[in-house]
């Protein structure tokens, strides 16, 4: 449930789920987030959520603070089928050429590139929030012995459709970016296609992704 519900500077407030960063905390903000779009509450004109947060911004012509926060503790949050999460199969292959950090992953977790693979594609993935660029998903968890730092030194350019892991998140680079997420593959399909304006992600905060191993021929004719 909310903790509280703040001013953020003039059009727009916060709504604090707490400091845990897990899938339950996670799973009341965008039960909000979607609630709040469903009642389509007049003024909001912007929802951005996070691991722990939901930023609600507002067109101050139509509404205010004060009323804006009575409408939201009041909120209900018994939202329909129709926001159901979607379990989404996310090809992605992990040669050498794709996997760019798997050396790096080996030295700093202690474990076999194999092992680490094994791992990662037998792990049931958790949406938190998409961002950063256009349509990233953000998705936990990873187990413990899979968790390491960023990069020391980022790189300039990071391929689109690559497969990253830091702490206790993977994520997918939906365009060519800075970054400094340890690489462990790529995905051929597109993550966020901006023609699709009703609906450009293809993972949305709470829908659950697994990730299938495909080879590099499988990857390179993969949308023949």
């Amino acid at each position: 449930m909310i903790k509280n519900i703040l001013n953020l500077g003039d059009a727009a407030l916060y709504c604090d789920f707490g400091n845990e960063v897990n899938k339950d905390t996670n799973t009341q903000v965008i039960k909000y987030f979607k609630s709040i779009q469903n009642e389509k509450i007049e003024g909001i004109n912007n929802l951005t959520p996070s691991y722990n947060k939901l930023i609600v911004s507002f067109d101050l012509k139509k509404t205010n603070y004060k009323n804006l926060k009575k409408k939201l503790e009041n909120l209900n949050t018994n939202i329909n089928d129709n926001f159901k999460s979607k379990r989404i199969e996310i090809p992605a292959c992990s040669d050498q050429n794709f996997s760019l950090d798997i050396k790096r992953l080996e030295d700093k977790l202690k474990l076999s590139a194999e092992k680490i693979y094994e791992n990662f594609y037998n792990k049931e993935f958790f949406c938190y929030m998409t961002g950063f660029i256009a349509g990233m998903p953000f998705l936990g968890d990873l187990d413990k012995n899979m968790r390491t730092e960023r990069l020391e030194t980022p790189r300039v350019k990071v391929p689109r459709g690559s497969i990253g892991l830091t702490q206790q998140f993977a994520n997918i680079y939906t365009f060519e970016s800075p970054g400094g997420w340890n690489i462990i593959g790529n995905t051929p399909i597109n993550i966020f296609d901006s023609s699709n304006e009703k609906n450009p992600n293809l993972i949305n905060p709470g829908d659950t992704i697994v990730f299938k191993r495909i080879t590099k021929d499988q990857y390179q004719n993969y949308n023949e």
